[in-house]
């Protein structure tokens, strides 16, 4: 790593990924102590055409309804594959129904038999 300015930092970075913007604000970096757990293979990782990683869903852990003032919101307890810190995440129901429809489709058949 090395100063650009007073709050801009250059970064050496590996060959693989040479299509990443190398300055970063001084904001943008906090230190990282290396977990050899938490590391992600880079030929694991996809990107999309705007350079976005793309997570991956596993599976729908739980489910849950939370009352607001005005609505109800379904919500999901999804387990993602790479995610840093806690694997899962509550999201809307609707919205990962939406995105992800083929983490619902054993609910389909739940409701056949």
């Amino acid at each position: 790593m090395a100063r650009v300015g007073k709050v801009a930092y250059r970064l050496e970075l590996l060959e693989e990924l040479r299509q990443i913007h190398d300055t970063f604000h001084v904001s943008q970096l906090w230190k990282c102590i290396a977990d050899k757990i938490a590391v992600v293979p880079l030929k694991d990782i996809q990107v999309d055409y705007r350079q976005n990683y793309i997570e991956k869903h596993v599976a729908v852990l739980d489910r849950r309804v939370k009352t607001l003032r005005n609505k109800v919101v379904s919500l999901v307890k999804v387990k993602w594959q790479y995610q840093k810190g806690l694997e899962w995440m509550w999201e809307p129901e609707s919205k990962m129904s939406r995105h992800y429809p083929d983490l619902f489709l054993e609910d389909e058949f739940k409701g056949k038999v």
